[in-house]
């Protein structure tokens, strides 16, 4: 189903004729869309990120599942969560005999959390700020599954941190409202955060991003990646060298490869603590909670933020 451009100017500003935004830098291509830095011509030259995306359209116009996404951000970015960044406008340019433009105006944030590990000064982040920005990072998530928004690709490169060390969740390119599992989708996390219930092509839902704040948390303590994979079948590999290889019941029952592929035996339970010595035990428990096979018996977003690592830790 589709709708006019009458019914979408509704949900849209036109910049097809005045651009409020001066393109200033490119920030990066994705799958999804292509980011600049802009200079908002309107608000004082404040710097804005501009996410411009191609929205096929049909003859009748644009896709309802598209204006049904854009009227959904709006009313969740009412709520300025201080870990999302915000949305500040939505807005279309150029339509094409069979495309629009649409362009998405996020707040800018100079740094992701890849270059502030990447600049952080040896021997690494202290703990104090280490569970900071991961009870942020938890916060984040646990408003957008409170939402029903799963993020489907959290990794450092999407988390954005202010001078301030202030933690905001970007780049919804994959994000979506979830049933209780959605149906698996081609492009789903990037592979080295990537969960096993994705890899074996198993149904999936929130678990998805514990999984992936488990591989981020463990990475802010290493300044590395916890599984390093350069395909599906290394990355499935990987985790199962580290973590070992699961139960029965934990291993997905509509997964592509049946668990008695991969043969008996179990890795130590101390193999995680010696990938990340860098973790106090308690933070530790709940890295290994995280990291569950299972996608059932992984900690929430909710419960992960009462976890007595966390219970007390404030700005430092």
């Amino acid at each position: 189903m589709a709708t006019t451009d009458q019914g979408m100017s509704f949900l849209l500003g036109d910049v097809s004729s005045e651009n409020p935004y001066e393109e200033v830098a490119h920030i990066g291509t994705g799958a999804f869309g292509t980011v600049y830095k802009a200079r908002d011509r309107h608000n004082d030259g404040r710097m804005v990120a501009l996410k411009k995306v191609r929205v096929p359209l049909s003859e009748e116009g644009i896709p309802t599942a598209m204006l049904r996404e854009i009227s959904f951000l709006r009313q969740l970015d009412a709520a300025q969560h201080p870990n999302v960044v915000r949305l500040l406008d939505i807005c279309h340019g150029c339509r094409m005999e069979r495309e629009l433009v649409v362009f998405l105006v996020f707040e800018h944030i100079d740094q992701d959390l890849a270059g502030f590990l990447d600049r952080c000064p040896e021997p690494g982040l202290e703990p104090s700020l280490l569970l900071w920005l991961l009870k942020q990072l938890l916060t984040g998530v646990e408003f957008l599954h409170s939402h029903r928004i799963v993020h489907r690709d959290l990794k450092p490169q999407n988390v954005l941190v202010t001078a301030q060390w202030q933690l905001k969740l970007a780049d919804f390119g994959l994000a979506r409202l979830y049933e209780r599992h959605m149906s698996l989708t081609p492009v789903v996390v990037t592979l080295w955060y990537r969960p096993p219930e994705v890899l074996l092509q198993a149904s999936y839902g929130p678990p998805v991003d514990l999984w992936s704040c488990g591989c981020i948390l463990a990475e802010m303590a290493r300044r590395k990646p916890l599984f390093g994979g350069r395909s599906e079948g290394e990355q499935l590999a990987r985790i199962l060298e580290l973590l070992g290889l699961p139960s029965e019941d934990e291993w997905p029952p509509e997964a592509a490869v049946s668990r008695s592929s991969f043969g008996r035996g179990r890795t130590s339970d101390g193999a995680l603590k010696d990938a990340v010595p860098q973790l106090d035990s308690l933070t530790l428990d709940l890295l290994r909670q995280m990291l569950r096979f299972g996608p059932d018996r992984r900690v929430t977003a909710k419960a992960a933020l009462t976890h007595p690592c966390l219970i007390g830790v404030c700005a430092p």
